[in-house]
């Protein structure tokens, strides 16, 4: 939580969404909670950017893990999920985008920001993606 119990979000991000008010985002409060189904965390990485790298440890936690390949869900496919795979990108990451596990302000957004984004990762749904689990 930052100074007098307000967000600690980027400017740019707190613009965008005014909603926003004081004790969300307070560490272990309802907006940096894991959701249910995937408790319990081995590792938290608090996200505080449209890029879940900026000023985060969590290159260094999927480095340390050994992990380098990534998929990629979110709820605004333009903003966070696109600022995050390009930064994976070119972090060396291997990504994949789970189209229909995106979603953006608007069908047309979305749709454009997937386009944008086939040029550093590949592109599937989740249906596509859980055939490649169970592959593993």
């Amino acid at each position: 939580m930052g100074r007098g119990g307000e967000p600690i979000i980027s400017p740019h991000l707190k613009a965008l969404r005014p909603f926003l008010k004081k004790g969300d985002f307070l560490p272990g409060g309802w907006g940096q909670q894991v959701v249910d189904e995937l408790a319990p965390a081995d590792i938290n990485v608090e996200k505080i950017a449209f890029s879940a790298f900026h000023m985060s440890r969590l290159e260094w936690v999927l480095k340390k893990s050994g992990i380098e390949h990534l998929y990629f869900t979110g709820i605004v496919t333009n903003g966070g999920v696109a600022s995050t795979v390009r930064d994976a990108h070119v972090r060396e990451f291997h990504c994949t985008v789970i189209e229909d596990g995106c979603a953006a302000f608007g069908r047309p957004v979305h749709e454009a920001a997937i386009e944008g984004l086939k040029p550093v990762a590949k592109i599937v749904t989740v249906e596509r993606a859980l055939a490649d689990f169970g592959a593993l």
